[in-house]
């Protein structure tokens, strides 16, 4: 940690899609005080004013001490899981509609527009010349219909002319946020850097709005310390180069929590797993480090091309909703991937008017389709409702600010399908019943309305399975199952990321009966056993609800920290400000060298040189990015890979790597 006196403190920001974690850290006495609020998506800035302010109170601090505040964030992964963000345009140069068809680009533009324009360029950066025409007699119809722009142009990372002069037509016609390609990988493969680009549009709103947020709050209490955001490998980044590439703060939550599992515990190697409200994160740490995934974050089913801890993430949280199987010969219980508001939380917030709701339809004398289920706008301002269908928006108009059970919204299954898709966009929230429900009936959870809980929990028991009988016989019957359910499907979780880990992505621990046997401890001539070789570390406000249970069926040792609820908080202070710069060089002809990266595009003479500037780019420009990204003295490291084959006794360079990685703790103000 940073040199300093006990005046000076470190702010540690977490926000989740339930809570908003904040730590205040001294780098001489750890953690000072810890405290947590919840998340207010249509207003970021009261979860955030909420936790920090009571961090501050508890320990009569001078905002002035405060010296550096950093944020880490599980909005961006959550909204990916979930299929949430805002409508998008994706603009591709030099691409054909084929090209949608690879790395799930159709499955995630799902009904967003696309724009193909010719133009792009080759291997060497040499141009197909650009016609933006098309783009143009669309552009006044689109500034109205999308929240931002995506351009992805072929071999943009060898020459981004193309992608910057579209990005420059877009923004004087609409003046919304555009996502070049080339500013979010320097890698090949168009589509999949497409893709990237496209899911970085879809989150700009969103992490703008979180920033915004945070650095009013952090303003208007008079605190003047740099903001920084935890990317998603558990390095630092400026909040204004995170206000750009909001994609690399996928799995920045996670990342963060990482940093804070080994901070608390000092365990050099364990499984260490995440549970939130909306999903839970599991990740490997290997001597003191965590696993990166070299070949890009997958989240949401999507592969994409940022470099990330290998988390692999899961839609299982405290708040995922509860589905019931009511056509097998027993109820089965299943939760998730949807996180849903549970009814003990919209109890606690709209008070008697949810219990009186429930209890009207426990006393009806017919059950209704929707019963313990009900919608509730989000908050969020109604310009992000632009390009909803008719029949969306009428739906939209009907929901208000405070809970509408869902029978007495929905009149037909076509309206489903709207509120479905009025939920995808964020819009909406539906309240049903959660493992947090079960939790507070249980009496382990206590934070929420606990008679609202027991109100949902007894509508539930009404549902029979396909034998006819009820798939409980009490609320608190229903909660165990719940609990044994959230127990048995986070142990499969963990188990399918471990075995992932191995090599041994065929295993499906939900389906395999072997591993069924193991874990049910099933008697037999041959019997089943299974464990993980290292600890589990159980991270999340209701970790101590969950993972003993959990680690049990492992057979692993359970190490939960006292700080356990707020580690991403605590991470968020602990990292480094990391910037990586990759300088191409490839050979078109004998003697020509053409250099991409760090710079523009250059056509040279004499390998030697090429090579030397290459060196000196990526080095200079990685520096230049740590120290303006708040770096305080950073270190270089530099990797070269140089592909240059003997071909029939002649050497012939296809292509030469320059990588320059620039470190150093965040300067303290």
């Amino acid at each position: 940690m940073v040199d300093g006196v006990a005046s000076r403190f470190l702010l540690g920001i977490d926000t989740g899609g339930t809570y908003t974690d904040a730590v205040l850290f001294s780098p001489d006495e750890g953690v000072k005080a810890r405290a947590k609020a919840l998340t207010t998506r249509h207003d970021l800035s009261e979860g955030i004013r909420g936790a920090v302010e009571n961090v501050l109170a508890e320990t009569g601090t001078d905002p002035s001490a405060i010296r550096l505040a950093s944020l880490s964030t599980t909005l961006a992964t959550n909204a990916l899981v979930e299929g949430q963000g805002g409508r998008v345009c994706l603009v591709m140069i030099g691409f054909g509609p084929e090209d949608l068809e690879r790395d799930g680009l159709r499955q995630a533009l799902g009904t967003d527009p696309v724009v193909f324009l010719p133009g792009g360029h080759n291997v060497h950066g040499h141009e197909t010349p650009l016609d933006t025409s098309a783009l143009a007699a669309q552009l006044d119809d689109l500034a109205g219909a999308v929240t931002a722009f995506a351009v992805a142009g072929y071999f943009a990372v060898r020459n981004p002319d193309h992608e910057l002069r579209v990005r420059g037509m877009i923004r004087e016609t609409t003046h919304l946020p555009v996502t070049c390609s080339h500013e979010l990988s320097s890698k090949l493969g168009g589509p999949r850097r497409a893709l990237t680009t496209l899911l970085n549009a879809r989150l700009v709103s969103m992490i703008d709005r979180l920033i915004g947020s945070s650095e009013d709050f952090l303003k208007a209490h008079g605190i003047e310390a740099p903001l920084m955001v935890v990317r998603g490998d558990g390095a630092l980044i400026s909040a204004a180069e995170a206000r750009l590439r909001p994609i690399e703060t996928i799995l920045s939550g996670p990342a963060a929590s990482l940093v804070g599992a080994r901070f608390l515990t000092g365990l050099d190697d364990a499984v260490v797993s995440d549970i939130g409200g909306t999903t839970t994160d599991v990740a490997i740490l290997d001597e003191g480090r965590p696993r990166l995934d070299e070949n890009g974050a997958v989240v949401g089913g999507y592969r994409t091309m940022v470099q990330a801890v290998a988390m692999r993430t899961y839609g299982l949280g405290g708040d995922s909703e509860v589905h019931v199987n009511t056509r097998g010969l027993e109820g089965a219980l299943v939760l998730g991937p949807r996180r849903v508001l549970p009814l003990s939380l919209i109890g606690k917030l709209h008070g008697p008017t949810v219990r009186e709701m429930l209890e009207r339809q426990i006393k009806a004398t017919h059950a209704g389709r929707y019963d313990g289920r009900f919608a509730v706008r989000s908050g969020l301002p109604d310009r992000f409702a632009s390009g909803l269908s008719a029949a969306d928006q009428a739906l939209y108009e009907r929901v208000p600010s405070t809970p509408v059970a869902l029978n007495d919204l929905l009149t037909s299954s076509m309206q489903k399908a709207s509120l479905d898709r009025l939920v995808g966009r964020g819009l909406v929230h539906i309240s049903a019943i959660t493992a947090s429900d079960a939790m507070h009936l249980l009496g382990r959870q206590g934070q929420w309305d606990k008679d609202a809980a027991r109100l949902g929990l007894e509508l539930a028991c009404r549902m029979r399975d396909g034998s006819g009988k009820p798939i409980a016989s009490s609320a608190v019957e229903l909660a165990h199952k719940i609990e044994a359910r959230m127990t048995r499907q986070s142990s499969e979780v963990i188990l399918a990321a471990a075995l992932g880990e191995d090599g041994v992505e065929s295993v499906d621990p939900a389906k395999s009966v072997s591993i069924d046997r193991a874990l049910n401890r099933t008697p037999g001539v041959v019997r089943f056993a299974l464990a993980l070789d290292r600890p589990l570390i159980g991270l999340g406000a209701s970790a101590h609800v969950y993972y003993p249970a959990i680690a049990s069926m492992l057979g692993a040792e359970s190490v939960i920290p006292a700080d356990a609820g707020v580690a991403n908080a605590i991470g968020a202070v602990a990292g480094e400000i990391s910037q990586t710069v990759l300088v191409t060089v490839t050979a078109p002809e004998e003697g020509v060298y053409i250099i991409s990266g760090g710079g523009p595009t250059e056509r040279m003479t004499g390998e030697d040189k090429t090579f030397a500037l290459a060196r000196t780019r990526a080095r200079e420009t990685a520096m230049r990015l740590a120290i303006g990204n708040g770096a305080e003295d950073p270190v270089v490291r530099m990797v070269e890979q140089i592909d240059a084959p003997e071909i029939e006794g002649s050497r012939k360079l296809v292509e030469a790597r320059f990588s320059a990685t620039a470190s150093g703790r965040p300067r303290i103000t």
